[in-house]
């Protein structure tokens, strides 16, 4: 246990946050997406996150997690439909756990084809037990600027 870590962030969960470069993405995933087969490029493999639902760990990241703020979609979620615009009950936690670590950061919506692809890009896919589907998410990392 660390002082002012959130608890469900493992040593091999923080381990990757801290490798990841501005740029980078990580992806937090639902109980259904097929983890292991998207994550072969991932330069951080599959963190498993047995027992926590995705806005849990969502929540907790952006605790430690700087957004990447010279982007206009550091964070981009998937979406129910083929055209990235309906949302799912899962969304709302999501964005209301944005909302109150990062004022002001709008996720994007993405359609599966497209956000599918982005996670097979990202630096390190996190498979949560969120059971609810489309409890998918991915944030890019940004800088901390020096004071």
């Amino acid at each position: 246990m660390l002082i002012g870590i959130p608890s469900c962030l493992g040593p091999e969960l923080l381990r990757n946050l801290r490798a990841m470069g501005h740029g980078d993405e990580i992806a937090i995933v639902d109980g259904n997406y097929p983890s292991q087969s998207h994550a072969v490029q991932c330069v951080g493999g599959v963190i498993r996150a047995d027992g926590l639902g995705a806005v849990e760990i969502l929540d907790a990241i952006l605790q430690v997690f700087p957004l990447d703020d010279r982007v206009s979609d550091p964070v981009a979620i998937a979406t129910v439909d083929g055209d990235g615009s309906s949302m799912a009950p899962v969304h709302q936690e999501m964005l209301a756990a944005l909302s109150a670590r990062k004022a002001g950061v709008v996720a994007t919506p993405m359609a599966g084809p497209a956000f599918y692809q982005r996670v097979r890009m990202a630096h390190t896919l996190v498979a949560s037990s969120e059971p609810r589907l489309y409890g998918n998410i991915i944030l890019r990392k940004g800088v901390i600027n020096p004071e």
